[in-house]
């Protein structure tokens, strides 16, 4: 089932004027979608956002918070060419062998680095143990919601003077804008959507893409 916020009359238009999907991204996103979390998964028009990002502010060192199968690691990875890095984190290791078999295939593997353990934990460790502050270009999450704020913090630290924070997730299915719901997931996205609109650290915009994509750019 599409994530897309869009109508779907309106998201098939998309797909059919969007630039071709990277061979590589088609068949991780297909060996996905046999997958039964399937739709945790990055959709490609989120996707193709991430490596504009990517190629738009020249890239060469991300961060991820949320592996998965790696598709989104693999977009940007294509992305950045050859002397690029992509340091991606995720709770659970299940996925991996998923991810590597992929990222092999596309031959980016050695550019990926994976990190197995809490987010919050591992950028911790980046900030304060490996000496990681403004270390990286672009920071993508896209984990647990209601850990996207305190990720964000974190990422704020990571995160170079003009590099890029996105979220994905950020309009939950249109459940942000419908006041009768109350559950920790939504609450948590209102109040992140709510933190970057009126963060003078960043600019920012939400986007109507896919299941919502905001992307921030750290303030110089």
């Amino acid at each position: 089932m599409s994530k897309s916020i869009v109508p779907a009359s309106i998201a098939d238009y998309l797909d059919s004027v969007a630039q071709p999907e990277p061979d590589a991204l088609a068949e991780l996103r297909v060996a996905t979608a046999e997958h039964p979390l399937a739709n945790y998964q990055l959709d490609p028009q989120g996707a193709q956002v991430l490596r504009l990002l990517t190629e738009l502010i020249g890239a060469r060192r991300i961060l991820e918070v949320g592996t998965f199968t790696g598709y989104s690691a693999l977009a940007m990875a294509l992305a950045m060419g050859p002397d690029g890095q992509v340091v991606t984190i995720d709770i659970d290791s299940s996925y991996q062998d998923i991810a590597t078999t992929h990222w092999k295939n596309a031959g980016v593997a050695t550019q990926i680095t994976t990190m197995t353990g809490p987010a919050s934990d591992l950028l911790d460790d980046l900030i304060l143990e490996k000496g990681e502050a403004g270390g990286f270009d672009l920071v993508f999450i896209d984990a647990d919601k209601e850990g996207y704020a305190a990720y964000y913090e974190q990422a704020l630290v990571l995160v170079r003077p003009g590099g890029v924070i996105a979220f994905d997730n950020v309009l939950w299915r249109g459940r942000v804008a419908d006041p009768s719901d109350t559950g920790p997931r939504t609450e948590a996205l209102r109040r992140l959507n709510a933190l970057l609109r009126d963060d003078e650290r960043v600019t920012a915009v939400l986007l109507p893409v896919g299941d919502g994509l905001t992307v921030a750019r750290k303030r110089v």
